[in-house]
């Protein structure tokens, strides 16, 4: 992938930049594939590109979803489908419409995210753990572009009053250099779905529409590649019915653990952090192994 950048180590700091962990990304994910890291923007350039003309609609929205099929847009058209597949995101208007009381959990964190040019020293991946849950990850996207990721325990799901950036001012370099420069950060709150009603006839929910989940273990993005190859596989092999009835038994399994261990890592960064670094530095390689290892079978 010519536009992405690789990623050989993951690296795990305190806030003072001292070392927690340092593993080789082969070791995480052995033979698997090659770590790499790419931006959404020309992942969504690199998918699109691989479509015919004219099989991609852009520029509309949906607004409602019938049990028939029938799609109803924001530009008032609609269109039939023998399947719809809801891959809308967390807030999910298709998922409104299938399971209207299936809704978001949030988990207590809230997080800004930045990208920045201009930092080539940046490579690789690198997360800095602060005191009170707090972290801030760089994820290096070559050229010299560098992903920002910060987040913080949270008592509600709306932004804290007065600037975000304060709230890490005592992380140490190159913290404060790129907080200085991150003056259109995306704020979210973060929330999970732990519900596996994912589909109904007709009708399919894939990525964090059907199970969005806290970026602790950073695969919400690769639960929702691998369902649309799954589903993809599905769709070739059987009729759309046995799809659709096929979808959940193949998918269950993998979304839980991912669950699973997004809480138990999230839990483990609350503990007092002499603790929290403690656990890190001595076993938390081991950790990482064991967290990923399901992930290495195909979906």
């Amino acid at each position: 992938m010519r536009r992405a950048a690789p990623i050989t180590r993951q690296r795990t700091l305190d806030h003072r930049g001292r070392v927690l962990m340092d593993v080789s990304a082969r070791e995480v994910w052995g033979d698997v594939a090659d770590c790499v890291a790419i931006s959404r923007t020309d992942l969504h350039e690199v998918l699109r590109g691989s479509l015919a003309d004219g099989v991609a609609r852009l520029g509309v929205g949906v607004t409602a979803v019938g049990p028939d099929g029938l799609v109803t847009f924001d530009d008032g058209s609609t269109r039939s489908y023998d399947l719809v597949v809801g891959a809308d995101d967390i807030d999910s208007t298709v998922r409104g419409a299938a399971f209207p009381d299936v809704r978001p959990r949030f988990l207590g964190q809230v997080c800004w995210r930045f990208v920045l040019d201009g930092e080539p020293d940046l490579e690789g991946w690198t997360a800095r753990l602060g005191p009170n849950g707090r972290t801030f990850l760089t994820v290096g996207l070559g050229d010299g572009r560098v992903y920002c990721y910060a987040d913080t325990n949270s008592t509600t799901a709306t932004a804290p009053d007065g600037d975000w950036r304060d709230r890490f001012a005592d992380f140490a370099d190159p913290v404060p250099r790129l907080l200085e420069r991150a003056t259109d950060a995306y704020f979210a709150p973060l929330a999970e779905i732990d519900d596996t009603r994912w589909t109904r006839p007709g009708l399919v929910l894939i990525g964090d529409a059907a199970h969005a989940c806290s970026p602790s273990m950073a695969q919400g993005g690769a639960l929702a590649l691998e369902d649309a190859v799954v589903l993809g596989e599905l769709v070739r092999d059987r009729d759309v019915t046995e799809a659709v009835e096929a979808f959940t038994a193949r998918r269950e399994e993998r979304v839980r653990w991912v669950i699973a261990q997004n809480h138990r890592r999230d839990r483990a960064r609350n503990l007092p952090t002499p603790v929290r670094n403690l656990v890190v530095r001595t076993v938390g390689t081991k950790l990482v192994k064991v967290n990923h290892a399901p992930l290495h079978a195909t979906p």
